[in-house]
């Protein structure tokens, strides 16, 4: 995949993550669905369950188990996005192509 962002934005208003990425793709991740989709260990249910292979078809399908805001963030290198939740937990590393794969639009074929 190996699209960047080139800009990150957290609407706490509306919600929503949302990543413009370099080749013009707009994606727009609802903050409860993105903490479903933690991709961490601990949120996967072990080591077996890690990989892009289990990364979910489609995020705007999670349920999500209650509303979540994100009470920070940090960059991980220049490849991740570390968001901290408001119920704690704070793990998951959000890497450009998990978040890409994961993104609700997708780019026309």
């Amino acid at each position: 995949m190996h699209n960047r962002p080139t800009n990150i934005t957290v609407d706490r208003r509306k919600g929503e993550l949302e990543i413009v990425w370099d080749d013009g793709l707009v994606s727009r991740y609802p903050l409860a669905q993105l903490r479903e989709a933690c991709p961490c260990v601990e949120c996967r249910g072990g080591h077996a369950k890690m990989g892009m292979e289990h990364a979910p078809d489609d995020i705007l399908k999670l349920t999500p188990r209650r509303s979540y805001a994100i009470t920070g963030m940090s960059a991980v290198g220049n490849y991740a996005l570390q968001p901290s939740w408001d119920d704690g937990h704070h793990t998951g590393i959000y890497t450009w192509d998990y978040l890409r794969l994961i993104s609700p639009q997708q780019p026309p074929d």
